[in-house]
């Protein structure tokens, strides 16, 4: 009698589960409401088909209601649509993306991110052959969407596996962000980000040198990749892939002793032995060219440059005494892109090494005042303010201050192209953290209203979404 009990316990289970998989898997073609089906179809997507999430949530609420009305009659009927098209899972996200926007319960917001991601596994479960595609944007919105988790990171993966050159771009950006995230709080080892980043690489490469409708798109993803994972590049990548980047360098640098030394120190810094056969060879090229040139090379580099020993004494991490030596700098030379270079160093450091926001930006500001075409300190003072953003009272007054950083960033590249590319690199990065319509609106804000950042930033932005 147990046996019997649990047999059909078990026919009740398997029986339930592949009626759900057939159930979101249903399609009108032989349904009884195939009618009403197609009609609501087509009453929703004449309106909704050329749209963004964007978009539908800008919708007068008459005709938004109206419309998902429609796609969710034509969604209960038939899923799968006519069984060719996946239109009713991913109009539904659509619907479902302009829903969470414009919720400001949390609850809801959840309730319709997790919708999105059920209509990502039933169109999966129904539509195989989109499985590249598919886990790439679910991977996407399981960062833009969710934040920060481990799950994401598996889809991502997963989706570069299966789609090998063809997964979209959308996978690199967040990709990126994830591996910075999980290696800072040391949940994931270098092994692992090495792995994840040399998959991600190899799919953006491909597009960027064979694609050319997207190229541009895989190379704003792949910096936005690299941006995040060379941070850690020392702790990251071993012996092997810095003799790759450095060794090539050698021959054209044979006469630079400050090169040579780089390569060899940075060499043994990532672990390569001092015997290794490469090694050994820069070393040699180095002792040679330093024996032969050693005392002229510092005499003649100390009259060419009055920073020397500030660049000396910032590359053995005395940088308070940088500081003070590159401000000596200054007062002795009347080079005014000298004295920017300068300047620049000193916000450099103030920033990066001792946490001087302040005194940064009134040293990069100073910079820009010498060569007043330099794009490099408005970049620098675009990071102050992203830095400072995360010490900001509340979430709407951080994303005030980074359009503070954007407005550098966009004002660096009008004034230099050459800083254009590392400007659009962090303008990208900082998007999503960009002031959201729903939030301003609740604050009776329209886009276009001048706001005044706090934070200690003290500009002036033009609101924008």
């Amino acid at each position: 009698m147990q046996t019997i009990i649990r047999t059909l316990a078990l026919m009740l289970v398997f029986c339930g589960s592949v009626s759900v998989a057939t159930a979101q898997c249903v399609t009108w073609v032989d349904s009884p409401q195939k009618e009403q089906a197609e009609n609501a179809h087509v009453a929703y997507r004449n309106l909704v088909k050329s749209m963004t999430a964007e978009d539908l949530a800008a919708l007068p609420e008459a005709e938004f209601n109206d419309a998902f009305k429609n796609w969710k009659k034509a969604y209960d009927i038939a899923p799968a649509a006519d069984g060719n098209r996946p239109f009713h899972y991913r109009d539904g996200r659509m619907f479902y993306k302009a829903l969470r926007q414009k919720a400001t319960d949390e609850a809801k917001k959840k309730e319709y991110t997790d919708m999105i991601f059920k209509l990502y596994d039933q169109e999966l479960e129904c539509y195989p052959k989109y499985e590249a595609f598919l886990l790439g944007r679910k991977g996407s919105d399981m960062f833009y969407l969710s934040g920060y988790s481990e799950d994401a990171i598996t889809v991502l993966e997963k989706a570069i596996e299966s789609g090998g050159n063809e997964t979209e771009y959308v996978v690199l950006a967040p990709l990126g962000k994830l591996l910075n995230y999980y290696f800072k709080e040391d949940v994931i080892d270098n092994a692992r980000v090495r792995e994840l980043y040399d998959k991600a690489v190899k799919v953006a490469d491909y597009n960027i040198e064979n694609n050319a409708t997207y190229s541009t798109y895989y190379q704003a993803g792949k910096d936005n990749l690299e941006s995040d994972i060379l941070e850690f590049a020392d702790e990251i990548f071993d012996c092997a892939y810095f003799k790759d980047l450095l060794l090539p360098k050698v021959e054209e640098n044979r006469d630079s002793l400050d090169i040579l030394k780089y390569i060899v120190t940075k060499l043994k810094a990532q672990g390569c032995d001092s015997t290794d056969a490469d090694v050994a060879r820069v070393q040699g090229i180095y002792d040679a060219l330093y024996a032969e040139k050693a005392e002229e090379y510092e005499a003649e580099r100390i009259r060419l440059n009055p920073a020397y020993g500030a660049s000396v004494a910032y590359e053995e991490g005395r940088f308070s005494e940088a500081v003070n030596l590159y401000e000596q700098a200054i007062d002795k030379t009347d080079d005014n892109e000298r004295k920017a270079q300068y300047a620049y160093q000193i916000a450099q450091i103030q920033l990066g090494k001792l946490g001087q926001y302040g005194s940064a930006r009134q040293n990069a500001n100073r910079a820009a005042q010498y060569n007043s075409g330099w794009g490099k300190p408005y970049i620098l003072i675009g990071d102050i303010y992203g830095r400072m953003s995360s010490g900001c009272g509340d979430a709407w007054e951080q994303r005030l201050a980074v359009l503070a950083a954007i407005d550098k960033y966009n004002y660096a590249k009008s004034i230099d192209s050459e800083v254009a590319s590392d400007a659009n690199r962090r303008i990208a990065n900082y998007r999503s953290s960009m002031p959201i319509r729903s939030e301003a609106f609740q604050r009776g804000l329209e886009e276009g209203a001048r706001l005044s950042v706090g934070c200690g930033i003290g500009e002036t932005v033009t609101l924008r979404f």
